[in-house]
C-alpha cells in the first residue's frame, strides 16, 4: 500500500502541520480546529527509510494497514540508488 506524507496549511490561521496517510486526505487544523482542509501538497513514501546512514533500509506497508502504516522491512542497501532499483524489481501485492 502506498502511503503520503501530506503537508497542510490551515486556511484560518496559516500554521502548517504535516500527516503521513494512505491517502492524501483532508484533515483538521490541529492549531485552531479549522475543519477539512486538504493537502497544500503531498510526498509519496517510497519505502526508503532516509533516517539511516551506512545503510538504507526499503520498507513496505501492509494492504491492511490503516491508521498506521504497519512498515515491515524487506532488505537494507548501502545506496539509495541500489535501494530504488531493488523497489522497482519488487512485485507489487
Amino acid at each position: 500500500m502506498v502511503w503520503f506524507l501530506n503537508i497542510y496549511r490551515c486556511d484560518r490561521c496559516q500554521k502548517t502541520w504535516t500527516g503521513e496517510w494512505s491517502c492524501t486526505y483532508d484533515h483538521e487544523c490541529p492549531h485552531c480546529g479549522f475543519r477539512d482542509m486538504s493537502p497544500l501538497n503531498s510526498e509519496k513514501l517510497d519505502g526508503i527509510d532516509r533516517g539511516g546512514r551506512r545503510q538504507v533500509r526499503v520498507l513496505r506497508s501492509s494492504d491492511q494497514a490503516e491508521d498506521d502504516p504497519d512498515y515491515k522491512e524487506l532488505g537494507r542497501f548501502s545506496t539509495r540508488d541500489a535501494a530504488k532499483e531493488f523497489l522497482r524489481s519488487y512485485p507489487l501485492d
